[in-house]
C-alpha cells in the first residue's frame, strides 16, 4: 500500500505529494529505528552527537560545532550531552586554551556503543526494498531537492 492510502490523502499535485512523502519516511524511519536506540538506553539525537564526536575524534568538539551539523537542531543539546556523559560515552571539559569553551570528546564506551548500534541500524536500513543504486539514487535526489 502506498502511503497515499495510509494517510488517506489526496494531493494537488506530485510535488506536494513528494514533500508530504517526504515528512511521512522521515518519521517512518524514525519510528522503525527507535526500538533499536531504546535498547541501549539513549535516543537518535544521541547517536547522532556520538557519530559527530567520533567523526573529529581523537580532536575535541565544541557543543556550538555540533549543534551546527546535528540532524535535528531543535533538541536541548546541553540535556542531550548530559545523559551522554552520565553513560560514560562522552567526556566534557573545558579547553586549556580558552576557559570560556567548552570541549566533548569521545570515550572508548562511546566508540564501541557506537559500534554496536551502527550495525543494528545498518542491518534494518539495508533490510528495506531498494538495492544500492536505488538507495544512492534516492540519496541524490533528495540533494538535488534541497538545491
Amino acid at each position: 500500500m502506498g502511503f497515499k492510502e495510509e494517510i488517506k490523502s489526496k494531493f494537488e499535485n506530485n510535488h506536494l505529494m513528494a514533500a508530504v512523502n517526504i515528512i511521512y519516511t522521515a518519521n517512518w524511519l524514525r519510528d522503525v529505528s527507535a526500538p533499536i536506540y531504546k535498547k541501549h538506553n539513549i535516543l537518535s539525537q544521541h547517536y547522532n552527537i556520538l557519530r559527530i564526536v567520533n567523526g573529529s575524534y581523537p580532536k575535541p568538539v565544541s557543543p556550538g560545532y555540533i549543534k551546527e551539523v546535528m540532524l535535528d537542531k531543535g533538541r536541548d543539546l546541553t540535556r542531550l550531552v548530559d545523559k551522554l556523559v552520565k553513560l560514560g560515552y562522552v567526556e566534557r571539559q573545558l579547553s586549556k586554551n580558552n576557559r570560556r569553551k567548552m570541549e566533548i570528546t569521545i570515550t572508548q564506551s562511546g566508540i564501541n556503543i557506537i559500534e554496536i548500534i551502527g550495525e543494528e541500524i545498518l542491518d534494518l536500513y539495508s533490510s528495506y526494498k531498494i538495492n544500492e543504486q536505488e538507495a544512492f539514487q534516492l540519496s541524490n535526489l533528495l540533494d538535488k531537492l534541497r538545491e
